[in-house]
């Protein structure tokens, strides 16, 4: 026999996939569906727990378990940097990815704290600076409405961005055009970068801080922006839900053989 605890999470399951739970909205408290005769506390907590570990719902103290998002995120690629985005419009690579996704935003679903810190092994070398030696680190929050998103720490010379926007601790993107834009107005134009992509389990710290369910991964991101003479201007550090992002990537199809021979 299928226990009981399962015929009600398939229930509540199909009410989500069918429309009538809808993102965003909160399930009945656990109590009330233990009035209403749908089993024990612990039948609908477990069942509550199975819907969790399925990914279509997110628990949380204070809000209860709500329906999640389903439609993820595009996590643009290329696009997502282009320069008439960020350099001559205020649409930064967050806000670019939500208007490529037809969802809203606000500025402030991006929140960050800016201070000097010892640059780990990774970041010096990235950086092309000593070890233990001091960097700025920017990190941020993303989250769309109340739901976290991702985390993204960017770490930069202080030669680079001493006295700019960049490292001013106030919340959101770094004025109009984000940090980009601010590293153009002091004459370190990005040219091309360079990412890195690998899923991993979540800290325990990342899981409380994005909210996510139990088992579920984390895409990790490291990106290294140039400038066109090679100079590192900024390395950074992702952390993403993994469920609430579809990579898109769109670009031309190289050839090589052919980029030699126009050579010779």
């Amino acid at each position: 026999m299928t226990p009981k605890w399962r015929e009600l999470a398939d229930r509540l399951a199909e009410q989500i996939r069918s429309g009538e739970l809808r993102p965003g909205q909160q399930l009945p408290h656990i109590r009330d569906l233990v009035e209403a005769g749908e089993g024990s506390k612990s039948t609908v907590h477990a069942a509550y727990k199975a819907l969790e570990t399925e990914g279509l719902v997110t628990s949380s103290r204070g809000h209860g378990t709500v329906v999640r998002e389903q439609t993820p995120l595009k996590r643009l690629g290329i696009a997502r940097y282009d320069k008439a985005k960020w350099r001559d419009s205020d649409e930064v690579a967050f806000i670019a990815d939500r208007v490529a996704s037809g969802r809203a935003y606000r500025r402030n679903e991006q929140t960050q704290t800016v201070g000097r810190v010892k640059a780990s092994a990774l970041v010096a070398e990235k950086l092309g600076v000593s070890p233990d030696s001091e960097v700025y680190a920017r990190a941020r929050l993303v989250k769309e409405g109340e739901q976290p998103t991702h985390t993204l720490t960017s770490y930069y010379r202080p030669d680079h961005v001493e006295g700019t926007r960049l490292v001013d601790p106030t919340p959101g993107p770094a004025g109009k055009g984000g940090g980009y834009k601010v590293l153009y107005d002091a004459g370190y134009e990005i040219d091309h970068m360079k990412e890195n992509l690998f899923a991993r389990v979540p800290t325990a710290e990342e899981a409380k801080l994005l909210q996510l369910p139990a088992g579920e991964p984390v895409m990790e991101l490291h990106r290294t922006t140039y400038t066109a003479d090679g100079t590192v201007v900024e390395f950074a550090i992702g952390v993403h839900a993994a469920s609430r992002f579809a990579w898109e990537y769109d670009f031309k199809v190289p050839d090589s053989a052919q980029s030699k021979g126009d050579g010779a």
